[in-house]
């Protein structure tokens, strides 16, 4: 089943709704990453809330990144996502793993862990990216994402993110969705909704059961004025380049670069996002710091 993404709306506009599906997307990453089962579903859930937070930039110039480091087995998770939903990420510990948690998922708590912050950092092209943060609440990405949208942006949303993996590591199902409340929305419609989030499965479980993201908001909002905006389709994209990894190691700055030049050696460097390995020879090493000293 192809990924989608939807924005909606429900009860008047009163009801603001962004939902997907992304196991493809999330399917992609993890084997990029090799990922153990628990990583896998941390960073599932990390990219598909990426994904649905870059639908809700207002300019296809802006991107948002994500990052959640709560002292777990993790190492923390990075994702950077933009306006037409596509999004890129990595985990710091990929084959971080535990036992399923006390009701028998896959403790996505437990590998991040609470000791940190979740940090949203916007970059809509002014001079420095705008940046919010709030503590990790139960790790478990999903709820510290509500919070998030509670204190930092006070509207208060219903997040829910799920990922489903396969015993040979490949992704199940995935997707996710944010349901917010629009200012002077009455209190009855939310704890009406409130209800029926708590009466649904879970949303991976939904999306197991070959249900798609139309069917998934068709249930919840079921009698409930439900408009369908648009459609996108996330994915999974890296946007590195040669020339954005030279700059990067040109920002180790000159002593750095000149002691691998004089230990003669190649340099393999690694994108984080997707693992494509770039060589700069010796010579081309050389080249670098020839003209890194020129701009100085």
């Amino acid at each position: 089943m192809e990924d989608k993404l939807v924005r909606a709306t429900a009860k008047d506009n009163n009801i603001r709704i962004i939902a997907s599906s992304t196991t493809n997307l999330v399917n992609k990453a993890v084997k990029i990453h090799k990922c153990y089962p628990t990583a896998a579903a941390a960073l599932g859930r990390m990219l598909t809330a990426g994904s649905l937070m870059g639908a809700m930039l207002k300019s296809q110039a802006d991107s948002l990144t994500l990052r959640i480091s709560g002292g777990g087995d993790a190492h923390g998770i990075i994702v950077t996502s933009y306006a037409d939903a596509h999004v890129k990420g990595y985990i710091g510990n990929p084959m971080a793993n535990l036992p399923p948690n006390n009701k028998g998922k896959l403790d996505v708590g437990g590998i991040i862990g609470t000791n940190g912050n979740l940090t949203v950092t916007r970059d809509m092209g002014l001079k420095e990216p705008y940046s919010s943060q709030v503590p990790i609440q139960t790790g478990e990405i999903g709820d510290d994402l509500a919070y998030y949208f509670t204190v930092s942006e006070q509207t208060p949303s219903a997040v829910a993110l799920g990922v489903l993996v396969n015993v040979d590591l490949s992704i199940k199902s995935s997707g996710g969705f944010i349901i917010q409340m629009m200012p002077g929305a009455d209190s009855g419609l939310s704890d009406l909704l409130t209800y029926r989030l708590q009466e649904m499965p879970p949303i991976s479980t939904m999306i197991d059961n070959k249900k798609d993201i139309y069917e998934v908001l068709d249930d919840i909002f079921n009698d409930m004025d439900l408009k369908i905006l648009d459609e996108l389709t996330p994915s999974y994209q890296c946007d590195c380049s040669r020339e954005r990894v030279e700059k990067a190691f040109i920002s180790i700055g000159s002593k750095d670069l000149e002691e691998i030049y004089n230990e003669g050696k190649s340099e393999e460097l690694k994108c984080n996002f997707c693992n494509k390995s770039y060589i700069f020879t010796h010579e081309q090493i050389g080249e670098i710091l020839k003209n890194a000293e020129k701009d100085l």
